[in-house]
């Protein structure tokens, strides 16, 4: 694995679950991360609990260009580089019938899970490409839900089907710059949004059936294997999921 002392991570959402668990396991590794999300005391929280002075928490609302812009422009200015940005902050709209949800549900998923990552994986070209050494790692969190939906949750699958073509996209168009770019697709973390399946959650077929977790940790522990890679080599791919979750095969 590359070497990661004095490399900077930026994470998004990184006040709980798998953004926590993922800057975590950067700081272990040895990167400074920037962790940025909407509430600043869940961000200082996440860093109490990596090794002291290996991160910044700073406050940013990923459904506001502007905040976006100024949170690179801090790490532009605070540290000089970027070599990680792991584009984890998402969120999804409430499990209602298709035909109920309303223009507001839908764009402020889309805004969220796909319009943030686009916005801070531009800002992380920029700085990328222009950077001594050149280049640096992008990784977008994905979701099983890249690969089947779950009920009532087209505006959540459509942004992470969607993702996938961004992956795809931006690590082609990273090539000239040494960008590397990859994704992660997590079933059944746990995290407090997945709390839910513990009393059942609804099934293609109309039952509430609990469903099997997985330590989050194991989530963080493949993003910092993906981060640690020398930009010569790439996982374009990967899923982590609980292995009994109802996802391969039918049920």
């Amino acid at each position: 694995m590359a070497e990661a002392a004095k490399k900077i991570a930026l994470v998004t959402g990184a006040g709980t679950g798998v953004g926590r668990a993922a800057s975590l396991a950067l700081m272990n590794s040895g990167f400074t991360v920037v962790l940025a999300g909407r509430r600043k005391e869940m961000l200082e929280e996440t860093a109490k609990l990596g090794p002291a002075g290996m991160s910044l928490p700073v406050s940013a609302d990923m459904m506001d260009p502007a905040s976006i812009a100024a949170l690179f422009d801090m790490v532009k200015s605070t540290y000089g580089r970027l070599d990680v940005l792991f584009n984890n902050a998402g969120m999804g709209a409430p499990p209602v019938p298709f035909e109920d949800l309303t223009m507001e549900q839908w764009q402020s998923v889309v805004a969220t899970n796909l319009t943030a990552p686009f916005l801070c994986t531009q800002h992380a070209f920029r700085i990328m490409k222009d950077q001594s050494p050149r280049g640096g790692r992008i990784i977008n969190n994905g979701s099983i839900s890249a690969h089947a939906p779950r009920p009532f949750s087209s505006p959540y699958t459509s942004t992470k089907h969607a993702i996938t073509g961004l992956t795809k996209a931006s690590n082609l168009d990273g090539r000239a710059y040494d960008i590397a770019v990859g994704q992660i697709d997590i079933g059944n973390a746990e995290t407090p949004m997945t709390e839910r399946m513990v009393g059942g959650v609804l099934q293609p077929d109309g039952r509430m059936m609990p469903e099997p977790r997985m330590d989050v940790k194991a989530v963080g522990d493949a993003v910092a294997y993906m981060a640690g890679l020398p930009l010569s080599a790439n996982v374009l791919f990967i899923t982590v999921m609980a292995t009994k979750m109802p996802f391969v095969g039918r049920g």
